[in-house]
């Protein structure tokens, strides 16, 4: 580990408000460690002329005055977001060289609030994977351990965050691909509630499900950067209109305080010492069952414990459809990709074969050969369920389930506040471990699956380290539309806790 304190959001902010450094030198910075970490393959794209320009017309805007926390800041998108000036494949040889001529939402709103991008970040092909393993660009390696994977399918920006080169990266979520690399590479990351972040833009693989977030190094760093991306987008047909939040308004607050909800059955009166008094905290009984390992467990109950000394109570709740998750999820989310990924067929969008007989051959070789085997894999699975006799009995009934999965977390928010456990069975495991058998990795997602097919906001936290010194991260889930109480419970939890200033020396000097 680092014998340095990363900086924050809130650090750098100061640094520049100050003039003790400029927009520039910090993105010079940033792009020098991209550049000396390749090894950790977590970039796709790097354009420093392209991110110096944009770093100068920070400076320029803080010179005229304007200040913002993100202005001036180096950060880098998952390659998943369309972005004009750099290459957008998700992850994919279906779409090798690819520029957009516009930027995604999360793009624009990012610019906007003037952050600094030095780069598109690594990702599993289409977002489909759990240790982005499956990119058409190579494995990203974990910086914590360069022989393990970072999680997917946001590996690239929990890897670039963890090794710090950015202090912040967009991500995307669909079931658990937020918090399961954040987790994995020991940072913190947040999935937003469904519909909260604008998802024009952003390329799709299964459009009931996905959803951007931020990973950064902390809560508050979360909250700051959610506050840039959030927000009502009418290009976007699933994003919600509702009033604008501040993620950052219970930061620092005690549990009750401050909220538009207040603290439906705690006192409110928490203390410096107890800031979580009258904080119920849920324990899925489901999420400490078999299959969850050791080392994870000790980590998680420790950091259950830690929220516990803070004044929450701890109350075990149940989720009794957890194991329905996996199989409801690996129907619905590879149904979606097909019709997604259709467009895809050598002649509207994406890679053409070179040599064909006729236009039923073209399509044929086009996708064969441009897309990768999981990606091959989820479309044969998903048209499957889609089809003539088979649709009711996979895809309906996979949605009824969802629905009955979601009734759960509904009866548990009647017994607690938020939801604590796991993000992940393990810590990370080796590059390669289990490529050769997917329902292994498959069920890496037992844990975020839920909270995913739900809708609900979750986040990762780091709380501690497992075997071989790999990152565990602590899971918090809750209600709909209550990502600042998340941020907030999060946020106290890493004022009393280091694992978040903790960062890795295995990718130094690679």
């Amino acid at each position: 580990m680092s014998a340095s304190k990363p900086q924050s959001l809130k650090d750098l902010h100061a640094l520049l408000k100050r003039g003790e450094v400029s927009s520039v030198d910090l993105t010079r910075e940033a792009l020098k460690k991209a550049h000396a970490q390749s090894a950790l393959n977590a970039f796709t794209d790097i354009n420093d002329d392209l991110s110096l320009q944009q770093a100068a017309a920070a400076d320029a805007r803080r010179a005229a005055g304007e200040d913002s926390p993100l202005l001036g800041i180096p950060l880098a998108h998952k390659d998943i977001f369309v972005t004009r000036g750099w290459k957008t494949t998700a992850g994919s040889r279906m779409l090798n060289g690819y520029v957009s001529p516009f930027d995604a939402t999360v793009v624009d709103k990012m610019t906007a609030a003037g952050g600094v991008c030095i780069g598109k970040l690594n990702c599993d092909e289409f977002a489909m994977g759990s240790s982005n393993e499956n990119s058409a660009y190579g494995a990203v390696r974990n910086p914590w351990d360069l022989q393990a994977v970072p999680g997917g399918s946001s590996g690239g920006s929990a890897a670039a965050v963890a090794a710090g080169i950015v202090p912040l990266a967009t991500g995307t979520d669909t079931g658990g691909s937020i918090r399961q690399p954040a987790a994995l590479c020991g940072i913190t990351g947040i999935k937003p509630t469904y519909g909260r972040v604008s998802r024009y833009g952003m390329i799709a693989y299964a459009s009931s499900l996905d959803q951007g977030g931020p990973m950064a190094g902390s809560a508050e760093d979360c909250a700051w950067a959610l506050n840039a991306m959030a927000g009502f987008d009418p290009k976007d047909s699933t994003s919600l209109d509702r009033p604008h939040e501040d993620y950052t308004r219970l930061l620092g607050q005690p549990y009750g305080h401050g909220s538009v909800n207040g603290n439906r059955n705690g006192n409110g009166n928490g203390s410096d010492s107890k800031p979580l008094q009258g904080l119920r905290v849920g324990l899925p009984r489901e999420f400490f069952a078999e299959g969850l390992s050791a080392d994870v467990r000790a980590a998680v109950d420790a950091g259950i414990k830690t929220l516990e000394n803070l004044g929450a109570t701890a109350i075990e709740v149940s989720l009794p459809r957890t194991s329905l998750s996996i199989p409801a999820y690996y129907v619905i989310a590879p149904a979606e990709a097909s019709s997604n990924l259709s467009r895809y067929d050598g002649v509207r969008y994406g890679y053409r074969t070179p040599e064909y007989k006729d236009l039923a051959d073209m399509y044929a070789r086009s996708r064969s050969e441009g897309f990768g085997e999981e990606v091959k894999r989820r479309i044969l699975v998903g048209t499957y369920v889609l089809s003539r006799g088979y649709y009711d009995a996979y895809y309906l009934q996979a949605q009824r389930v969802r629905r009955l999965i979601a009734q759960d977390f509904l009866n548990a928010f009647t017994q607690c506040d938020v939801i604590a456990g796991p993000v992940c069975p393990t810590v990370a495991w080796n590059l390669g471990e289990k490529t050769a058998d997917p329902i292994q990795m498959y069920l890496a997602d037992i844990y975020t699956l839920g909270a995913s097919l739900a809708g609900l906001p979750g986040m990762s936290v780091p709380a501690g380290f497992g075997a071989a010194g790999r990152p565990v991260g602590l899971q918090l889930i809750g209600r709909h539309f209550e990502e600042a109480q998340l941020l907030q419970v999060a946020d106290h939890f890493q004022r009393c806790t280091d694992f978040h200033l903790q960062r890795p020396t295995a990718a130094q000097g690679v």
